[in-house]
């Protein structure tokens, strides 16, 4: 008989609302006298099999409210890929040792699609052994290609800093252009699916607007296309302001920023295809150019958070526990959009099983023809994920966020052998 319980982690690259999901978990748990502790994985999975338990019923009430409006992961994440079950049985076996000595009963992992693979793998490991958990999936991904799944927790924020950032960084280079800088460069996350890239194309409301081209990883880059778009947008409005794609590649699908290296997940290191096109336009143009790359700032902005996308978080991490009482197992929740204006959503579920290891690619139809914009269809996609501002407490003129004390619970178990 497995306990009361939970264990929670985070998982794969954080974003600026996964603790209003850990906060959904925590608040919803802690409001259910039936369930125990919340215990959260110090640095995700790792955690767990390190039996390194942060015991959150240590944290006051006020910290744990606080989750909502704190960026990043605040137990710590990992990338840490669980291989099969067939291949690594014995990391599977520690988990469930792991859940067995500290009477946890649920099991709720926070993440994208490698998450819920693994989350799916341990509910079938642990009814094969009789010792039955409870697993639950949680959304979150910047990369908004989890499939079933409207939208995904975290991508909101991220495609309003995007929006922001280029129709501010728009109107600089405008200012500029006819002196100086010709041409401004951003790039943004998105290894296969151009969500994030594509939402960068909310801030044009009308001809000339920035961001005249967006390079997605669904078209197959074309230098001379791209080149002869990039001269047209300079001789008509001045200047050209550009969004990539980090995933950006060739027709034969060579990364335009390919290191040669790779992560931890055995995906390519990808990083610097900003100063790619840059220079690119520069040798053929002879274009005055700036680049940016916002990199973590993307995903860690919190002071400019989508109040949508807040609230879809929190709501997912309350709908774990509310779905785990309810005695729901291996399933994720989902949003499902009602309509898009007026915006509104509900709760439904999606099976781990088909939601593991599955990309959601951007629909050709949200793409102009010249794979250079987004369509009509896509700006009504995107454009409720960005409403509503929810903006943190401040304190001496920066954002107040939660510092947590992370005690972690005692270790009853001989240590793990990595």
């Amino acid at each position: 008989m497995s306990g009361n319980n939970i264990f929670y982690a985070q998982s794969g690259g954080v974003t600026a609302v996964i603790n209003a999901s850990a906060c959904g978990v925590i608040e919803t748990a802690r409001a259910h006298p039936e369930l125990g502790k919340v215990y959260a994985g110090r640095n995700g999975i790792i955690g767990a099999l390190r039996e390194e338990l942060i015991d959150t019923s240590f944290e006051k009430k006020s910290t744990i409210a606080a989750l909502r409006h704190t960026p990043a992961g605040a137990f710590g994440s990992c990338r840490y890929k669980l291989k099969s079950v067939d291949e690594n049985r014995a990391e599977y076996e520690r988990l469930i040792e792991v859940f067995k000595a500290h009477d946890i009963g649920y099991f709720f992992y926070n993440g994208g699609g490698d998450s819920q693979d693994t989350a799916h793998k341990v509910s079938q490991l642990s009814q094969e052994i009789n010792y039955p958990i409870t697993c639950i999936g949680i959304p979150k991904t910047v990369d908004n290609d989890l499939p079933i799944t409207d939208n995904c927790p975290g991508f909101g924020s991220v495609a309003k800093y995007v929006a922001v950032s280029i129709r501010e960084a728009g109107l600089d280079v405008a200012s500029m252009c006819e002196s100086s800088t010709k041409v401004f460069v951003m790039e943004v996350m998105g290894r296969h699916a151009g969500w994030i890239a594509g939402a960068a194309g909310l801030a044009a409301e009308q001809d000339g607007d920035a961001p005249h081209i967006i390079v997605f990883p669904e078209i197959a880059f074309d230098k001379e296309a791209f080149l002869a778009k990039a001269k047209s947008c300079v001789d008509q409005y001045g200047y050209c302001a550009i969004v990539v794609s980090e995933g950006a590649h060739y027709e034969d699908g060579t990364f335009l920023a390919d290191q040669g290296t790779t992560d931890a997940f055995g995906h390519a290191q990808l990083g610097g295809v900003a100063p790619t096109l840059a220079n690119m336009l520069k040798d053929a143009l002879g274009y005055k150019y700036h680049w940016a790359v916002s990199d973590y700032l993307q995903r860690a902005a919190r002071h400019i958070a989508s109040g949508t996308d807040v609230e879809q978080a929190y709501a997912m991490g309350k709908a774990a526990v509310e779905f785990a009482l309810a005695g729901k197992n291996a399933v994720m929740p989902t949003v499902v959009r009602d309509s898009s204006s007026p915006y509104r959503w509900h709760i439904g579920e999606a099976n781990l099983a088909d939601v593991a290891n599955v990309e959601k690619m951007m629909p050709r139809d949200f793409i102009t023809e010249d794979g250079f914009g987004i369509t009509a269809a896509a700006k009504e996609y995107f454009a409720p994920l960005i409403l509503g501002e929810d903006y943190p407490p401040y304190k001496n003129g920066l954002p107040d966020y939660a510092r947590l004390q992370k005690i972690l619970a005692d270790k009853k178990l001989p240590d793990w052998p990595e």
